[in-house]
């Protein structure tokens, strides 16, 4: 073999055996060091865009127009995707409908936040298909829960906070019980939502943390394990919520983000709203609050339960993306933004 052939040969062995946890490191720094941006907070005579981009609207207009005018008690402006009312099957119009819809209200510098009208399931249909570039240069506050949480978690990932709260749907539940979801949702737009101080549960672990605050649903952040939308929960906060489903499902659930790393470097864990949860046959032992701490008894990060955010009617605005403070203590627990 010629020298110089031999040289290369050594050379390219070299590169293929460089050692890929350096490489990782140096992605994860740079994950670790990317500033969050937070969208502008809203002013009197801005506009915000309502938009479907998952299941269909079932009540028609009705809470529509309630939403519009709330919008505007508060200053604003509200404008409506073009595909709102459009139905297919279980879904708010065909995916090109609504991926255009929520493509126009990203890209458009006039809108200042999107308010989604419901979840149900869609949004992980289309997360893939949406350009961002607009949305990059002119950031606006993107609202939601649920199914949304696949656009939060893109969002996040892209390094911008978002805003999980109610929706449209939800302006039709009794004007009591979603007194404080309204007061709260308005707060975080108007960038004067400062602290929660709810009752201590007996459930929760003590501690105090900080750390940028990320997570939705946890069916949604399940489905997403090993795609782009996948969460980095080093160093992060998770909130979880949950509806309808069996404290088997919720397990596994949970066994699989462990699995996947979730809670290695986590530095707190907020749980909301676990409602509506279906009886296991044979039953399955104990209550919610024990599996999810049998799985996260291996950590020593504070663990809140009681948050009221989730799919209840007093449904609590989380600043996504936000770095927080948690502390869990005996008497209290409080999230400080």
């Amino acid at each position: 073999m010629h020298l110089k052939s031999l040289f290369f040969l050594l050379f390219s062995l070299s590169c293929s055996h460089s050692n890929p946890s350096k490489m990782i490191k140096k992605n994860q720094k740079n994950t670790e060091l990317k500033k969050i941006i937070s969208p502008q907070k809203l002013q009197a005579g801005d506009t915000v865009a309502i938009i479907a981009p998952a299941g269909i609207i079932k009540t028609g207009k009705k809470s529509i127009k309630t939403a519009q005018s709330l919008i505007e008690s508060w200053g604003l402006a509200a404008v409506l995707g073009a595909n709102i009312f459009e139905e297919n099957n279980h879904f708010a119009g065909k995916e090109e409908q609504r991926l255009k819809d929520i493509q126009w209200a990203l890209d458009s510098p006039k809108i200042k936040a999107i308010w989604c009208a419901r979840g149900g399931y869609g949004s992980i249909r289309i997360v893939d298909k949406i350009n961002f570039e607009g949305f990059k240069k002119n950031p606006k506050w993107f609202i939601g829960y649920s199914d949304i949480t696949v656009i939060h978690n893109q969002l996040n990932n892209l390094g911008y906070e978002t805003l999980h709260g109610m929706m449209v749907v939800n302006l039709e539940e009794d004007s009591k019980n979603i007194k404080n979801s309204i007061k709260s949702l308005k707060a975080g737009l108007f960038d004067s939502l400062d602290t929660y101080e709810i009752d201590s549960n007996k459930a929760n672990r003590f501690g105090k943390s900080k750390g940028i605050l990320i997570g939705g649903n946890l069916t949604l952040l399940t489905s997403q394990l090993g795609s782009s939308t996948q969460l980095d929960t080093r160093n992060k906060i998770l909130f979880i919520e949950e509806i309808g489903e069996y404290k088997y499902h919720i397990d596994r659930m949970l066994q699989s983000l462990k699995r996947a790393g979730y809670f290695n470097h986590c530095a707190g864990v907020i749980v909301g709203d676990m409602m509506n949860i279906k009886s296991n046959i044979p039953a399955w032992g104990c209550s919610v609050e024990e599996l999810i701490m049998n799985v996260l008894e291996p950590y020593d990060f504070p663990v809140a339960f009681g948050i009221p955010a989730g799919h209840m009617p007093e449904n609590q605005a989380l600043i996504f993306g936000r770095s927080i403070e948690l502390s869990v203590t005996e008497s209290k627990t409080k999230i400080t933004f």
